[in-house]
């Protein structure tokens, strides 16, 4: 019997910004899929206004799986993650770790297929451009969320990353933030 999906699935137990006040909790499962959804949308920016040749589905599943790890590390804050290179570089091993574990529960021959999606390829390297710009994007919504309900304690959060983004190097990402990222903030009856 192989526990690989139970495990998956308690991604959705797994909760983001433990270091925030949260108005609404998010879970790493949750953002996972709109990381998905955005780096998706991402390849296909790139592919349909800037000349990219982005295989956006690729791209979506490497986002789907980009915090798996997560399911034995828990989500390590930002800034205690980024504090210095020590910490970043031993945090780097635990969730590679973390990783091997979870791909061990799999019987071996769909290890394979899984192992390219939990670990970079050097072949994938710009399509992990777009997943990073993507979880940027997701953490700026999240920051823009708590902040239309109020909730001042991602003031600071968002600032930092909006201006990440503002200098990301793929114009995909300007342009989502451009098109796309207002109407997050909006309540319902302004989105109809």
């Amino acid at each position: 019997m192989s526990h690989f999906f139970a495990y998956l699935n308690r991604m959705r137990l797994i909760k983001r910004w433990g270091l925030m006040r949260n108005l609404r909790e998010e879970n790493v499962q949750e953002h996972g899929l709109q990381v998905a959804v955005i780096a998706h949308a991402l390849a296909v920016i790139e592919n349909r206004y800037y000349g990219g040749a982005y295989n956006p589905e690729h791209v979506m599943a490497l986002a789907a799986f980009h915090e798996v790890g997560e399911v034995f590390t828990g989500d390590l804050p930002t800034p205690i993650k980024y504090f210095n290179p020590s910490i970043k570089e031993a945090y780097d091993e635990i969730e590679d770790f973390a990783k091997r574990k979870l791909l061990a529960m799999l019987p071996p021959e769909l290890q394979g297929e899984y192992e390219k999606l939990f670990f970079h390829q050097s072949e994938d390297e710009a399509a992990w451009r777009l997943v990073k710009g993507a979880d940027k994007i997701s953490a700026y919504l999240k920051c823009t969320e708590e902040l239309s309900g109020g909730n001042q304690e991602f003031s600071k959060a968002a600032e930092v990353i909006k201006e990440e983004l503002a200098s990301y190097e793929l114009k995909s990402v300007s342009y989502f933030m451009k098109h796309f990222s207002e109407s997050f903030s909006l309540p319902l009856d302004e989105l109809n």
